[in-house]
């Protein structure tokens, strides 16, 4: 199948070819991790989980990386007011963000890093800038040279010259331009490490740069992801970092999805004025704030509004009950579940390899689902083509990281329901209903 994405670095939408047959590996910037993570937190783990299980669908082996920067002023801080060891504040809040991404129906990456756990590599990768020329030593701290790099500002189309006239008002004695950014920061402040330059912590682009180079031997990969706002400066200057050591830019191809905005101002207030993903996820639930956000492609902003959400909730109970109303039907029919073939899914694929047009996806999903309502109510029904149905449209809820549930009858069950069939058309009315709350509490009606 053809792949397109549009590459963020070349503003093209471009054939996706991995640098490996059959192969994808992919990095994806995580969060720093002292707090809960909000809403807007949860668009990229949406976004390239749901990638990764397109890719993975349509017969890829995609090797996913996502990190937690488990190292930040704010996490000093915060671990201050909380009377707490970095470590203890780090790990609570990486379970949560763990949680969440699960509640959101994302599966958890391939390899989640922690910036502690590359600290020795990532002291040798800033050394051998400082060797070669590219970074330098001012008091224990080190900077590294952005006038080195010729291409300076590819990624975000930043024209250097307007930075350096921005830059001169804050411009810092030390550096020797503006435009240099922290590789070492000297401290004894929170959480340090020795390093040749004396103690300190890594600065945060280094980071992300480190863990690349060290998880993916080739040192370049297919496809870095994250929000809009890392353009610049942070990949920016991951692939500055890159140029000088490996002369390369990190990816072949750069993804940025947009932000999520509230709309409604009641609905805004009643979750706060910080709208925590694990707030939401409860209110509404996990399917329908991940049908939201899927509902527009990723490089538009998603709007969160009460319009939006009741939206979702009318769908995914649909999909609730499309997805019992053909389990039931197959298996009281004694049609194995497994048995059908994805023969309504073509359409579906061919839209999220558009450049991940999952708003174009849902599109077709609904309209399978229109069929498989349309065959569920015929007189006669149609098994094979049911069977197909829902192997189809289970398919899409997969790729599409869509938790809608069914239940697999057991000979109990399906006595029951031929029980409940029998009374309603024997005009057993308090019998049929009796029976019929019986399978609405199994979940299978």
């Amino acid at each position: 199948m053809e792949i397109k994405l549009y590459n963020s670095l070349t503003n093209k939408v471009e054939e996706f070819h991995p640098l490996k047959e059959g192969e994808v590996s992919m990095y994806v910037c995580g969060p720093t991790v002292y707090n809960y993570p909000h809403i807007g937190n949860m668009r990229p783990v949406v976004v390239f989980d749901t990638l990764r299980r397109f890719l993975t669908y349509i017969g890829y082996n995609v090797t996913y990386v996502s990190n937690f920067t488990d190292v930040d002023d704010k996490i000093i801080n915060e671990a201050i007011k909380q009377n707490k060891s970095e470590k203890e504040l780090t790990e609570f809040y990486i379970n949560e963000f763990k949680k969440t991404t699960l509640a959101i129906g994302s599966q958890i990456p391939s390899i989640t890093p922690k910036v502690t756990e590359y600290i020795p590599d990532i002291i040798n990768y800033i050394d051998n800038l400082v060797k070669i020329g590219a970074a330098y030593v001012v008091d224990g701290d080190v900077y590294f040279r952005v006038p080195k790099i010729k291409d300076y500002g590819v990624l975000s189309g930043i024209n250097v010259e307007d930075l350096l006239v921005g830059a001169r008002i804050e411009e810092n004695s030390h550096k020797e331009s503006p435009l240099d950014f922290a590789l070492w920061k000297k401290t004894d402040k929170g959480i340090n490490w020795p390093s040749p330059w004396g103690n300190g912590r890594p600065g945060w682009h280094t980071e992300c740069t480190v863990m690349i180079d060290k998880i993916f031997p080739s040192h370049y990969i297919d496809i870095h992801g994250g929000g809009y706002d890392l353009k610049f400066p942070h990949h920016e200057n991951e692939i500055a970092q890159s140029e000088a050591t490996h002369g390369n830019k990190i990816a072949k191809l750069w993804m940025h999805n947009a932000f999520i905005n509230f709309g409604n101002e009641k609905m805004s207030k009643s979750l706060g004025n910080v709208v925590y993903a694990k707030d939401l996820i409860a209110q509404v639930g996990g399917a329908v704030t991940r049908l939201v956000i899927l509902s527009t492609h990723y490089r538009q902003p998603v709007n969160f509004t009460e319009d939006t959400v009741n939206a979702a909730v009318s769908e995914i109970q649909k999909m609730k009950m499309v997805n019992k109303q053909m389990a039931l039907k197959l298996q009281a029919a004694d049609i194995d579940l497994q048995k059908g073939q994805p023969t309504y899914i073509n359409e579906f694929l061919t839209a999220l390899s558009d450049d991940l047009n999952t708003a174009n996806a849902l599109t077709h999903l609904y309209d399978t689902i229109k069929l498989a309502n349309q065959e569920i109510r015929n007189r006669e029904i149609d098994y094979n083509k049911l069977v197909d149905l829902f192997k189809s449209i289970n398919d899409m809820f997969y790729v599409l990281g869509l938790d809608i549930p069914y239940v697999k009858m057991d000979e109990n069950d399906k006595k029951l329901y031929q029980n409940y069939l029998k009374s309603k058309e024997n005009k057993e009315f308090d019998l049929s209903d009796k029976l019929r709350q019986e399978l609405i509490e199994k979940g299978i009606m």
